[in-house]
């Protein structure tokens, strides 16, 4: 099976395409009586293959869409905007007030990441963000879901004893820090800005951006300054 980002997109598209199109099961019927490979990658690549001969789907569309997720949307960004941030305080003050005015300043926005709220961690208040209900996420900004942010201990737990999935993940919190939980809908997506590090004082926005990761952008981690103390 390909477990690349690039093969999990692809079997995504050509699944999502099969089930928004009630022509495909009668398709699928008149394949000659073909059996199904077992490996799930062939399976998805004759999937593939099949709704490109019947029109269904578009090659260089999917192609398109694939190199958007791995090239053009993903943590990067969201780290981007974090340094930002950290670097600019009037930038800051838009991204938390009119989170999407600001994501848009440096290019980032559309589906996806419609309605954001940038929420601020500081050293007495930790936010962390779920969705309950499914898996609604700002794509434009993290990329991908991971798969543990999509299952339902987490989606539950995080609501019920925040605390508790923090520790998990690594995460310990003094008693008197605040955790908010913001649970994302299809209508509004959350960013955590972290805390900026210590230490870091020296740092350019890139290297900066270079520090600030997925998790840390969810609240499930804290932002860690490099060796050195940021020389």
């Amino acid at each position: 099976m390909d477990n690349t980002r690039r093969g999990f997109l692809k079997a995504a598209m050509t699944m999502a395409g099969a089930a928004g199109n009630p022509g495909y099961a009668q398709a699928q019927a008149g394949s000659k009586g073909q059996a199904t490979p077992s490996d799930p990658a062939l399976r998805v690549k004759s999937l593939e293959s099949l709704l490109v001969e019947k029109g269904l789907v578009d090659p260089k569309a999917v192609d398109a869409l694939i190199d958007t997720y791995e090239h053009k949307i993903g943590p990067r960004n969201g780290a981007r905007v974090v340094a930002r941030a950290w670097v600019d305080p009037s930038y800051k003050q838009r991204l938390l007030t009119d989170a999407d005015g600001a994501l848009k300043e440096l290019g980032y926005g559309g589906l996806q990441g419609e309605h954001m709220v940038a929420v601020e961690n500081t050293a007495s208040v930790h936010n962390l963000v779920v969705c309950t209900l499914c898996s609604c996420y700002p794509w434009p900004v993290l990329g991908l879901p991971p798969v543990w942010y999509k299952s339902a201990p987490y989606r539950s737990r995080s609501v019920i004893d925040p605390r508790g999935v923090l520790r998990e993940f690594g995460l310990e919190l003094p008693a008197d820090v605040e955790v908010r939980v913001w649970d994302s809908t299809a209508e509004l997506r959350y960013l955590v800005v972290p805390e900026r590090p210590a230490g870091t004082e020296a740092l350019s926005e890139d290297q900066l951006s270079m520090l600030v990761t997925r998790d840390a952008m969810v609240g499930v981690a804290k932002v860690s300054a490099p060796a050195g103390g940021g020389r």
